[in-house]
């Protein structure tokens, strides 16, 4: 399936999302932002979807929000149009709730925006040439979709602080160094170890993984005290166990 400004392809339980304005980088505008909220969702309701894969067409996975639409007149008291910002809030909720695994593949640049709705997914997977920036400080603006909590998270305070700070980027290779990547690849292995995780993805349980991402996010957010208590009442409906074991016990 093909569109103006995205690109998916269902594959063996794999939705590839490719966002597709290559020519201004994969900038968001409403309706890129617009149609992957659309993606984003039917993804997530699609029974036969097991994992997402979130990239971009060309140099860029994104370049974050498109800067000619700001120059136009889409910030107020350095805070991005509201409208833009409940379509990425929104994009970034269904990824964190979707019971199942998302990728980002982040192919070349990413930055400001795009860092924000690459922090919100389950992995991000870089090719040593790619690039990561936080550059709200760069055109005076201020983070809105969540920078201030995720990447932190991700590399610390201090480096969360530097990023943001200095506007400085940092390569595919040293986001891996930091904690920013899980991993980072040779550009032309991108796709190959893209594909292996997802693989490996697939070839496990759904059920148990859902029950995987719902732990996580409360880890996060209840602290480990709460996350604990959650984690020992929390039921989840897991419907392989017997398949799987009985499978492992006959080889």
């Amino acid at each position: 399936m093909s569109a103006t400004n995205l690109i998916i392809e269902n594959k063996g339980g794999v939705s590839t999302i490719t966002l597709n304005r290559p020519k201004a980088l994969n900038a968001f505008n409403m309706e890129l932002l617009g149609a992957l909220d659309q993606a984003m969702t039917a993804a997530a309701e699609d029974e036969a979807v097991r994992v997402v894969v979130l990239t971009g067409e060309g140099r860029a996975f994104s370049a974050g929000v498109d800067l000619k639409m700001l120059a136009a007149g889409g910030t107020s008291g350095g805070s991005i149009d509201g409208n833009l910002n409940d379509l990425a809030r929104n994009i970034i909720q269904t990824i964190e709730s979707m019971a199942k695994p998302v990728i980002a593949k982040v192919n070349g640049f990413c930055f400001t925006g795009a860092l924000e709705i690459a922090l919100a997914c389950d992995l991000i997977v870089a090719s040593d040439e790619a690039v990561f920036g936080d550059t709200h400080a760069k055109v005076g603006i201020r983070p809105t979709w969540g920078m201030t909590q995720r990447l932190p998270r991700a590399v610390g305070i201090r480096m969360a602080r530097e990023m943001a700070y200095t506007a400085r980027t940092v390569s595919g290779t040293e986001a891996a160094a930091i904690g920013l990547a899980n991993h980072s690849v040779p550009h032309e292995a991108l796709d190959a170890k893209v594909a292996e995780l997802t693989n490996a993805m697939v070839a496990n349980s759904a059920g148990s993984i859902a029950a995987y991402k719902d732990l996580f996010i409360a880890s996060q957010e209840r602290g480990l005290s709460g996350g604990l208590a959650y984690e020992e009442e929390a039921v989840y409906r897991i419907e392989d166990s017997k398949d799987r074991i009985g499978s492992i016990l006959r080889k």
